[in-house]
């Protein structure tokens, strides 16, 4: 396969010398994770390693994607063949258990997991091992972006990790479909793309799909 030719609608957008640079971790592969993963699949990424202990529940079908083979599977499992099958070349890992401080993680890491508890101590675990941090948190229409990959974002993201108490009632596992993952891991991977470019990222947007409304702080 004609690797030029494959990625050369994208070549303006996400440039192949820096992508390949990058070995990614994605912890967390439900609806937004999943997407992540498969998107970055298709983008060509070169080295993926997926976290998550869950395995695949009927809720899942409609609301992150999985199949309906997919059902008992650990996560990881039917969403690395996910990617293989798009994807031949791609290297994978799958970690089928909670995240540990101790885990090898590369320079790109994103987290789409459930709980700030989770997040802190993914941040606070790989903060200084790692170029590039994103994380995605989605409520119902509600998507919230933030990255920490210059000196503004990573004095920011932890301003984000409120305590657990302080959070919306709502949990992103009771209130999601299958959009808002995409569009949530859409807006991640735009601005892993600019700052692939050397571009400036944004640290932390939010988007209401509901009311149309977006604000970029």
């Amino acid at each position: 396969m004609n690797a030029s030719e494959r990625y050369s609608r994208q070549a303006a957008i996400i440039p192949a010398e820096r992508l390949a640079q990058c070995r990614i971790t994605v912890v967390g592969v439900g609806a937004v994770g999943r997407q992540l993963a498969v998107q970055l699949a298709v983008m060509g990424a070169p080295s993926l390693t997926i976290v998550d202990f869950d395995v695949v529940e009927e809720s899942n079908l409609a609301s992150q994607g999985y199949l309906e083979r997919d059902l008992g599977r650990p996560k990881v499992e039917a969403t690395a063949e996910a990617c293989r099958r798009i994807n031949g070349a791609i290297e994978l890992d799958i970690c089928n258990e909670r995240f540990r401080r101790s885990m090898n993680v590369g320079n790109v890491v994103l987290a789409a997991v459930d709980t700030i508890s989770c997040r802190r101590l993914i941040w606070e675990s790989v903060k200084s091992r790692c170029d590039f941090f994103g994380d995605v948190r989605m409520t119902a229409e509600v998507i919230r972006v933030l990255t920490a990959c210059d000196g503004a974002g990573r004095e920011h993201y932890p301003c984000a990790l409120f305590d657990q108490a302080e959070a919306y009632a709502g949990t992103c596992t009771s209130r999601m479909t299958i959009f808002g993952g995409n569009i949530g891991a859409g807006l991640l991977l735009s601005q892993f793309s600019r700052w692939l470019r050397g571009l400036p990222t944004d640290r932390d947007l939010t988007v209401n799909l509901l009311a149309a409304e977006m604000s970029v702080i």
